[in-house]
């Protein structure tokens, strides 16, 4: 769509206008507190907000050590997660007795809610990295299993038909037609998990640490400055969304066979 990033940017300034229009002393009449800074107290003030992220940046330059362990976490939680979650996915799709056994156990485990895990992660690998990482894979691991098996129970027969008449082995077959069947529904994955990788490290942290982005948001809760709490959200949002834009770049390079929705409506 034409302007399209002239939109979206629109809608940012119109978000944070508004933010700042609530939490400003004295700009606006308001109704639901008892006087102009309770707003700025519940809510931070954007102003304020973005000089604790120059601060934590540039100034003092002091968040990049805390940074550096929350990415870690959430990339190895999301690595492994994805690929547990594929080869799992892949195989009890090929494998209707197993999956016929599994079924129940696996369908019990998802239901779990997983961040309940947390504490007996602390006591299995400690308050390192360790636990912070296995609680990131609980919750990735089963958006891409669940995902990669559909995608390859959504193969078509009629294809499956042709490439074994056509002589194609089982290894024939899941390079060619069941890989790329479940790719669409992989990405999709993907892009969701991406987020929960980042659950995983920053609930982890919540539940015992000393370093990392969580550590820095729960020490601002205990101090009741909501500024430094949003801080840490805009900081941990913006970096999500740079490692969905990197998984949103491999998928058009590994997708580039499938056809586009404005080439589709051409033909």
């Amino acid at each position: 769509m034409k302007h399209l990033r002239l939109y979206q940017l629109a809608l940012l300034i119109a978000v944070v206008g508004a933010w700042y229009l609530l939490t400003a002393p004295g700009l606006l009449p308001n109704v639901m507190f008892d006087n102009d800074r309770q707003a700025a107290f519940f809510f931070g003030e954007p102003l304020v907000v973005a000089s604790r992220i120059w601060t934590w940046f540039v100034v003092d330059a002091d968040i990049y050590r805390h940074l550096v362990v929350t990415l870690t976490e959430t990339l190895l939680a999301f690595a492994v997660g994805s690929v547990l979650g594929l080869a799992c996915g892949l195989w009890l799709a090929l494998a209707p007795l197993a999956s016929a056994i599994l079924e129940p156990y696996i369908k019990a485990l998802n239901s779990m809610p997983r961040i309940i895990l947390a504490p007996i992660f602390s006591v299995w690998f400690g308050l390192g990295i360790g636990s912070k990482v296995a609680l990131g894979v609980t919750l990735v691991f089963f958006i891409v299993f669940f995902n990669v098996y559909q995608g390859v129970k959504e193969v078509s027969p009629v294809v499956l038909a042709n490439a074994r008449m056509l002589g194609a082995s089982s290894r024939q077959l899941l390079r060619h037609v069941y890989l790329p069947s479940a790719t669409s529904w992989v990405f999709s994955s993907l892009h969701t998990s991406v987020g929960l990788a980042f659950v995983g490290a920053v609930v982890g942290e919540y539940l015992g640490s000393s370093q990392g982005v969580g550590y820095l948001i729960l020490q601002a809760e205990g101090s009741f400055d909501i500024n430094t709490v949003m801080a840490g959200i805009v900081v941990l949002t913006a970096f999500a969304l740079v490692l969905d834009g990197a998984v949103g770049r491999i998928e058009k390079h590994l997708m580039k066979w499938q056809p586009r929705s404005g080439e589709t409506e051409k033909l």
